[in-house]
């Protein structure tokens, strides 16, 4: 019997936002599907109804994070009156979200980075997911620069990768020292110092 159309995409969706989380916290590998299936009440067997391999699940997750990503990116840039304090309000946003999770979340891009970089489904996604990540940077910094905020005789894409690899880099401290220290070490350093005009 074929699941209604509304209720797979319904399912499908339930899936993806707890396999996010799952994902992130456990790692690719760490990851069991009939775990993820029994959270949501949804037979062990339809899975496949929903995605391809757990390749395709892990790959659509990726793309899942990402545009959530750039959403929360966007809707900080949207809630402020400058570009700089709009990057400022997306990192403060996530380091209390950081800070609710008790700093053992982090960024799912990087989590799964070195555990799937080689995978041929989820490996492209990640790929893709990154540059989206640094655009998105790229793009606020230069309407940054534009405004007149923040240094303009470095590319607004350089920084761009700076404060995406520091972040990040602080990101793993973050998980090991339980502490936002790093990650405000890496705002106070580059938005509130190297990249000011």
């Amino acid at each position: 019997m074929a699941i209604p159309r509304a209720s797979a995409r319904l399912a499908r969706e339930r899936l993806l936002d707890s396999g996010v989380d799952m994902l992130t916290r456990k790692g690719f590998h760490g990851t069991g599907l009939k775990e993820l299936l029994e959270q949501e009440k949804i037979p062990k067997g339809s899975f496949y109804n929903y995605f391809e391999s757990k390749d395709a699940f892990g790959a659509a997750a990726i793309a899942r994070y990402a545009a959530g990503l750039g959403l929360a990116l966007d809707r900080s840039l949207a809630d402020t009156t400058t570009p700089l304090e709009g990057l400022r309000l997306f990192f403060e946003r996530r380091m209390k979200h950081f800070a609710a999770e008790q700093f053992l979340t982090g960024c799912l891009v990087a989590n799964l980075g070195a555990e799937l970089d080689d995978n041929a489904v989820c490996g492209p996604a990640l790929r893709t997911a990154s540059l989206a990540w640094r655009s998105g940077l790229a793009k606020a910094l230069a309407d940054a620069q534009r405004a007149g905020t923040i240094r303009s005789d470095l590319a607004a894409s350089d920084m761009a990768d700076l404060l995406s690899d520091a972040w990040e880099g602080a990101l793993i401290r973050m998980k090991i020292e339980r502490t936002l220290r790093p990650l405000q070490q890496v705002i106070a350093r580059l938005l509130d110092d190297y990249f000011l005009p």
